[in-house]
């Protein structure tokens, strides 16, 4: 199942919100304010199921001008944009605006809903169709698929939806729910008993309940002690939801819209960003050096400078190296997508893309600062890299594999896997023979799954220690020859994401059960062991009362795991303290005669010749005895 966020452009007062309610049957509309005044100013969320089952999380963005910065942090994580446009108005100034920015922050699908069809008649709906595409000739828009409703009667609604499920099934690609979580913050609030709670769309990776994150750039470290989605208490959100997350450790005062949630050092705060900035076709501005800006990303707004790398000036329809000089500091990564805002008076007049998000400050016209501008712009060969190593997840890759592929020196590659290991985006493992290299990614991915069938198994079988290490591999890492698989444990260990007992594998805050079921089968298994002494108990022949087999195994395998008693063949069990006494007097007996028999193991524990030899074989096992030829005779090891 799809998870899809879609998102309304348009001016105000074309109906976006009427729309949504429509699709939806809630208003979007959260304030006293907005209501009031009939305006979105804030962002409004809601939800809609498709007929094929999909769930859309829908926000409603404001069109008035002065609550552009809203509707910039609306656009954050959407698949889909209605661009709402009513039919007896047609574009108005607020709607290339909101194009523009759709465009500058990558929104690459989209449907024109031709709202208000109620209003005009059939000649003025066909002119405006006309209108609306020649208008849009050119811009991302020119394809897109224009649908005719009333939000107010209902008109074309179906239309609407049809084209809406057609899209996010087969157009929209689903986001990256294994990558590192990011959570940009739109809205923070405090519930009485309950503490902070954020919202905001997950634009990537997965994000479970009980896992501690970081708020960037605040650096606070949250626990997140609950989710919702659409209302609903989940375990785990995925990339292309709308959540709402309960944290515990950070304070409602601590943080505020723009702020990101994210993994512990995953991210890196900066005042600083190398960005190739792109100046609309339509702005009236040219950008000249140090000009003060508005800048946009995610859900943040923050002043800036820009200092122009390579040009004088960057006019209408130009673009330009620049590094961008923050007043206050923020946390992106290299590929963001950001727009810039003049100061004042606050219009739009470009955006891009961030090549560099922790940059040193730059000197302008450095023909090396503009070459590796250039280079990050375009892709690198560590990018290359990177897409093989991610290409690998199962398998992982070796330098020398990636230098094949690559085509580059030995050198080069790992240069390369150096630098991509310093940015946090793989792991490298020296082997003898050569290096392995597996992408971040791929170890979260690895991680998440392996980590939710550790806690069902522990949910179904509690009275084991885990999952055996082997039955990991053959299952979960059939791939990896074993060497390699033990250094993926060893990673996992270090991270704390699982503990290892010998060779089973747990979650790591995950204990075997110690209850009344385990007292009383303890108790019992071990009393009659200890009744039995030198003559063992058969475990087949063992059973208690109302209690499940495989239960009766598992606390045995326990005993055994804590040494409380030793297995002495695939039949036998005794007490640890039993077999330790009768080596002590075995080897005693060894010193006094070199050889010692069955018969005589017999005598010495008063037990019959057909416990005797098992006795004697179990010496052998840890080497305090060995054959010497003859069945019955053994000497010391």
């Amino acid at each position: 199942m799809k998870n899809i966020i879609i998102g309304t452009a348009g001016h105000i007062d074309h109906g976006k919100t009427t729309l949504i309610k429509a699709l939806t049957g809630r208003n979007t509309d959260r304030w006293e304010e907005e209501q009031r005044r009939g305006i979105t100013i804030d962002l409004g969320f809601t939800y809609f199921d498709l007929p094929g089952g999909d769930r859309a999380g829908i926000i409603d963005v404001p069109g008035h001008e002065k609550f552009i910065n809203n509707m910039v942090a609306g656009v954050v994580g959407m698949d889909l944009v209605l661009l709402v446009i009513a039919a007896d108005e047609g574009i108005m100034p607020q709607t290339r605006e909101h194009m523009d920015i759709l465009n500058l922050l990558g929104i690459e699908k989209s449907i024109i809903v031709l709202n208000k069809c109620d209003l005009v008649d059939e000649e003025w709906l066909e002119m405006m169709e006309e209108d609306v595409r020649e208008e849009l000739s050119g811009t991302f828009l020119e394809h897109a698929p224009l649908i005719r409703v009333s939000a107010a009667t209902g008109e074309g609604l179906g239309d609407l939806v049809k084209e809406i499920e057609h899209q996010t099934r087969d157009e929209v690609v689903q986001k990256d729910i294994h990558t590192i979580p990011r959570l940009p913050i739109d809205r923070v609030f405090s519930l009485s008993g309950f503490g902070t709670i954020i919202t905001g769309t997950l634009v990537s990776g997965t994000i479970t309940k009980e896992d501690t994150l970081q708020m960037y750039p605040v650096g606070t470290e949250c626990k997140i002690r609950s989710i919702q989605v659409h209302g609903e208490d989940k375990k785990e959100c995925y990339a292309g939801q709308r959540v709402a997350i309960n944290l515990s450790n950070v304070k409602k005062k601590e943080i505020k819209r723009g702020c990101v949630l994210a993994p512990l050092n995953s991210m890196k705060n900066t005042d600083l960003l190398d960005v190739k900035l792109n100046v609309l076709d339509s702005s009236v501005r040219i950008l000249t050096n140090h000009t003060r800006l508005h800048f946009f990303t995610g859900t943040s707004e923050v002043l800036c400078r820009a200092v122009l790398l390579d040009k004088e000036e960057i006019g209408p329809g130009e673009s330009g190296y620049v590094q961008l000089r923050m007043e206050e500091e923020v946390a992106v990564r290299r590929g963001d997508k950001f727009v810039v805002r003049f100061y004042s008076p606050m219009e739009t007049i470009g955006g891009g893309v961030v090549l560099e998000p922790n940059p040193k400050i730059k000197r302008r016209f450095q023909p090396e600062v503009i070459e590796e501008l250039k280079r990050k712009e375009e892709g690198s060969s560590a990018d290359v890299i990177e897409m093989h190593v991610k290409s690998h997840a199962d398998t992982l890759i070796t330098v020398s594999e990636l230098a094949k592929l690559t085509a580059l020196s030995l050198e080069e590659v790992e240069q390369d896997v150096k630098e991509l290991e310093g940015q946090g985006s793989v792991y490298v493992f020296p082997m003898r023979k050569d290096t392995y290299v597996w992408h971040c990614d791929s170890a979260r991915e690895a991680e998440h799954i392996l980590l939710k069938a550790l806690t069902e198994y522990e949910e179904k079988y509690p009275y084991r220690y885990g999952i055996k290490k082997a039955q990991v591999q053959t299952t979960y890492f059939k791939k990896l020859k074993p060497n390699v698989y033990d250094r993926i444990l060893t990673l996992l260990e270090e991270q704390g994401s699982l503990k290892r007992v010998d060779e089973f594998l747990s979650t790591p805050g995950y204990e075997v059960r110690k209850d009344k079921i385990y007292d009383r089968v303890s108790e019992f298994l071990l009393d009659t062991f200890k009744k039995a002494g030198f003559d063992f108990a058969r475990y087949s022949e063992i059973t208690c009362k109302d209690v499940p087999q495989e239960i009766m195994d598992d606390i045995l395998n326990i005993l055994l795991e804590e040494k409380q008693i030793v297995k002495i063949n695939d039949e036998m069990y005794t007490l640890t303290s039993y077999m330790e006494t009768a080596k002590e007097k075995i080897r005693e007996h060894l010193k006094e005669d070199p050889l010692i028999t069955i018969a005589q193991v017999r005598d010495m524990f008063a037990t019959s010749r057909k416990s005797a030899k098992p006795i004697l074989e179990y010496m052998d096992s840890i080497k305090v005895t060995k054959k010497t030829g003859a069945e019955s005779e053994r000497v010391a090891y």
